[in-house]
Parts: structure tokens; sequence; C-alpha cells
């Protein structure tokens, strides 16, 4: 993290797989809203606060871990991650974030603890500094506003 006295922060949105596919996927679950204007959203909030916001959304695994290993050294200084079904998978994706030791928070759009049983374990929460669950789109101005403001 920077210093205390210097506000600007750079922040990386991950989305993970099917995300590009929101506004259409499953409305009554995940909402009507696109990944577009959520990322148009939070680009504008993070230019408010003066920081920046850099999204990237991938269907592939490997893309993600090479996403979030591109932070060392590029000056990210906090992580908010979607990462979908990945969510219930993915040991590679928490290595690389464990790797990396930003902070970051895990943001669902869904209650993932209200669905099916195996959408109920995280391999990212225990590392995370808050999870976000079933807040729709709004969880991720929620992960950005925290973001933008802790030390």
């Amino acid at each position: 993290m920077k210093p205390q006295d210097d506000p600007f922060r750079k922040i990386l949105v991950l989305h993970g797989p099917n995300l590009n596919m929101l506004g259409t996927r499953e409305p009554e679950i995940y909402g009507r809203i696109t990944l577009d204007e959520i990322d148009r959203s939070l680009g504008k909030i993070a230019k408010e606060a003066g920081s920046s916001v850099q999204s990237f959304q991938s269907n592939s695994e490997a893309d993600l871990i090479s996403r979030i290993q591109q932070t060392v050294g590029d000056g990210t200084d906090f992580i908010i991650i979607n990462p979908a079904a990945f969510t219930h998978t993915s040991v590679a994706l928490r290595d690389a974030l464990a790797a990396v030791k930003l902070p970051f928070i895990e943001v669902h759009l869904s209650n993932i603890f209200a669905r099916e049983s195996f959408r109920k374990e995280s391999y990212f929460s225990d590392l995370a500094l808050g999870v976000v669950s079933g807040l729709g789109y709004r969880g991720y101005e929620l992960a950005l506003e925290y973001a933008l403001t802790a030390r």
C-alpha cells in the first residue's frame, strides 16, 4: 500500500468466467446490469476519488493468474476479485493471490451461501480482507469504497 499521505490508489478489478454475460445470463440471479456498466461505474468512482481502476475479465483461469502476477511491480495497491465459478475450484488462483501479497476483497453478485451447497465453499475467503456477497453490482462499489480508503 502507499503511504498514508498519498490518497492515490491503483486498483485492479478482476472478473471471472461468464461475467462477460452479465445483463443476459440468469438476470433473476445476477441482475440486468452489464459488466461494461459495472466497470464504467467503478472507473467513475475511482476517478472522482483521484485514483484509478483497471478491470480485467477472462473465462480463462490461466489469463486471470497471469494478470494477478503482472501486479508485481506495476504499482497495484489493491485487488477486487469476483472469481465466479473459480471460487469453488481454483487452488491456482488462490496461490497467485497469496504469492503477490496484495490486499484483496472477494465479491459475489449473488449470495453464494443461499445457493447450491457446492457454492458455499470459497478457496479465497480466508485470504481476503473481506467478502461481499449477495448485494448485486453494489458489492463491487462497496469493495471499491473500502479499497479507496484502506490504509
